[in-house]
């Protein structure tokens, strides 16, 4: 079995997502070969380290690709993707992030060897609140119109992402994870002189800085750490945060992350964020924007709690999280959750069953 994924948006937890995956895979290199085709158009990304970071057993290939709509670097991409693709001869094809999910699929229409489909969104593009509602209804119309002329199914990575899926099409749940085994590895107990609360990922609309800033601004009494950068970090003002700036090391991020007390996810849309997945696998509690993603992740008042603005309720929450009792209990209910659903080798095991059942029955057919 020959396998293709091809992303665009390899930064942040897509990018912790494909290593898991490489390893996954590649381990499997006697069943099955994968190729990972990917763009190093992202500010975070090292290109020399995805080579040292992913596993040597999977295929990795290099095709620019951009976020932002662009006819001719689009028509440019979807080109070098076709020659790729052909020399390839896959079996199947999975697309992650819309971009790609738009460019592979028009991409496998030209090939003589139709492959069997399947597309991640990662978080769809029409539920980004950066955006016009124009565009964002232009950006459904996309999604309904590509599924119904370039039939692929869903691998939804997360619930709600799943419902909003099984309305466009086809789809099936196969959720994000993490090695939980790898990553608690990592855990240590926090030992803060004041209560510390730090987010990991890139300061962008997405992750919604300015909440997050104005959330410290509102707690002066608590330190706050962002571990990442970005382009929106002058919105970062307030003076009882700190900035650590680009991690390349994943050692290096988990270090920052389990010294935590309390882990905030401030976004303003995701798909199924692996940050929050990697803090509940070093048994943080975790308080997180009520939106999709989130919600499918923390459960209110057992892990952490989903907050909507910042009011009165937000200051409950975090006097009851001054409790460092409290926050440990909250952890292991976090930690057990991680470990009934969010388990990546569990995950990517369901992941390739289907791929074997799909593969199997359209083999079959066309005998």
């Amino acid at each position: 079995m020959i396998v293709v994924h091809v992303v665009e948006a390899l930064g942040g937890g897509v990018y912790s997502y494909f290593k898991a995956l490489s390893f996954f895979f590649g381990n499997l290199n006697s069943e099955i070969e994968t190729y990972i085709i990917y763009s190093g158009n992202r500010s975070e990304i090292n290109p020399l380290k995805v080579k040292e970071e992913f596993s040597p057993d999977v295929n990795l290939i290099e095709v620019p690709m951009i976020r932002e709509f662009s006819l001719t670097k689009d028509a440019k991409s979807t080109v070098q993707l076709i020659k790729t693709l052909k020399k390839i001869n896959a079996d199947i094809i999975h697309l992650h992030s819309s971009k790609a999910g738009v460019l592979g699929r028009i991409s496998n229409f030209f090939l003589k060897k139709k492959s069997l489909v399947y597309y991640t969104p990662h978080g769809y593009s029409f539920i980004r609140t950066d955006i016009s509602k124009l565009k964002k209804t232009a950006y459904k119309l996309i999604e309904s119109k590509m599924n119904y002329f370039f039939e692929a199914t869903t691998i939804s990575c997360g619930d709600t992402e799943h419902e909003i899926a099984c309305g466009i099409g086809k789809s099936s749940l196969i959720r994000n994870g993490v090695n939980i085994k790898h990553i608690s590895k990592h855990f240590k107990m926090p030992q803060n002189e004041k209560l510390t609360i730090g987010i990991v990922g890139r300061i962008t609309e997405a992750r919604n800085p300015q909440i997050f800033n104005n959330i410290a601004l509102r707690y002066p009494k608590y330190n706050f750490i962002w571990i990442g950068d970005g382009h929106l970090r002058k919105e970062i003002t307030a003076p009882n945060i700190s900035v650590t700036g680009w991690l390349f090391n994943e050692t290096d991020v988990l270090r920052h992350l389990t010294s935590i007390d309390i882990y905030i996810q401030t976004s303003s849309w995701e798909g199924l964020p692996i940050a929050i997945l990697e803090a509940m696998a070093l048994r943080k509690p975790v308080v997180a924007t009520n939106i999709i993603g989130n919600k499918d992740i923390v459960l209110h008042n057992e892990t952490g709690f989903l907050f909507e603005t910042i009011d009165a309720s937000l200051d409950t929450y975090f006097t009851i999280l001054e409790d460092a009792d409290k926050r440990l209990e909250m952890g292991e209910k976090g930690f057990k959750r991680c470990e009934n659903l969010f388990d990546i080798n569990k995950n990517f095991n369901d992941l390739y069953s289907i791929y074997q059942k799909d593969l199997y029955i359209n083999n079959n057919k066309q005998k």
